[in-house]
């Protein structure tokens, strides 16, 4: 069983964020010489920069692992959706109106399908939950083609291992739920696997559909009360961006849930299981310095997450009364206490 230990949560200053309360780049270049030297990527996401602290630290971190540093030898300009998708066609646009050396929509996949569609020669670095391929992204995973490249987690497609892990949390469990984000891209692969994972334990899993906060509330509230009801929450990064929302709604409800990353059980969530999606975030800034350096997309094949993550919380599991299971916790690799 691995070593338990403490996980704080951690609220960053908005200004280590960069770019975060504006669309613009964090620091502004000092001279017209210098702004033909440095290059500049344009940073287009779906959320909001303050539910994206460690994500974006992640990916600074493979930037610099490639020799680029921002506000040294490169310029970030953020373009943030703040959850209006119908936003990220015009903001994609301005991107590549300023002819920017790189677009990256690492952690938002609608953010990919709108460079996508703004561009054919910028190169795109992505890394998303779905399948690049079934996107459209790319050609195919080993050969990219065309002016996009990154990584991706599948995390979509791991809907049954998590409803399997809730089972065995919850093996006397009276009623199955599963939140879903009908308008997501990723919706159909989670449901799909889901359904197969359902057959498998012969349970049946109703689907709770939502698309707005609004939405996530009266999906909650059109659940009478039962016990033994369980959630599992699907890959969306519009739920991401509001899990601080489903959380309190899962614990106020007292539904065990389970999630697809790390962030939610550091933020309060029962169990998470899915990619380490930092690690991934890290390789699109990694990959983003190659392209720097001259690589081309279409040269880089697309990566798989090699890495998964159980997270368990046991303060969670306290507070809804659960005991979790031993073998549970030993096949974990980080429990918050």
């Amino acid at each position: 069983m691995p070593k338990a230990h403490r996980t704080i949560r951690r609220r960053n200053l908005i200004a280590m964020i960069g770019g975060a309360t504006v669309a613009r780049s964090a620091w502004p270049l000092r001279a017209s010489a210098q702004q033909s030297a440095v290059p500049i990527i344009g940073f287009l996401h779906s959320g909001v920069p303050e539910e994206n602290v460690d994500r974006l630290a992640a990916y600074r971190k493979g930037l610099s692992e490639a020799g680029f540093v921002e506000g040294q030898n490169v310029a970030i300009e953020f373009r943030w959706a703040a959850g209006h998708d119908d936003k990220l066609p015009a903001l994609a646009a301005e991107l590549v109106q300023r002819q920017v050396a790189v677009i990256s929509t690492a952690g938002s996949t609608p953010a990919a399908i709108a460079a996508k569609a703004a561009t054919a020669t910028i190169p795109i670095v992505f890394a998303t939950g779905a399948d690049p391929v079934k996107l459209g992204l790319v050609a195919s995973l080993s050969r990219p083609g065309g002016n996009a490249t990154g990584g991706t987690s599948l995390n979509p497609e791991l809907g049954a291992k998590r409803l399997g892990l809730l089972h065995d949390l919850m093996p006397q469990a009276a009623r199955y739920l599963a939140l879903v984000n009908p308008t997501s891209t990723m919706a159909e692969p989670f449901v799909t696997g889901l359904q197969a994972g359902a057959a498998t334990l012969g349970v049946h899993v109703d689907l709770l559909n939502a698309s707005t906060t609004a939405g996530i509330d009266a999906a909650f509230a059109s659940i009478p009360p039962q016990p033994g009801t369980v959630l599992l929450v699907s890959t969306d990064v519009y739920f991401f961006n509001y899990r601080a929302q489903i959380i309190a709604l899962a614990t106020r409800h007292a539904w065990p849930a389970i999630y697809d990353n790390r962030e939610y059980a550091a933020d309060g969530g029962l169990i998470s299981y899915g990619a380490d999606f930092l690690n991934l975030m890290e390789l699109a800034g990694s990959y983003t310095g190659r392209i720097l350096k001259g690589a081309k997309p279409a040269d880089l094949p697309v990566l798989q997450s090699a890495k998964f993550q159980l997270v368990i919380n046991l303060r969670t599991a306290k507070a809804l009364g659960l005991t979790v299971p031993q073998l549970l916790l030993a096949q974990a690799d980080e429990i918050i206490e």
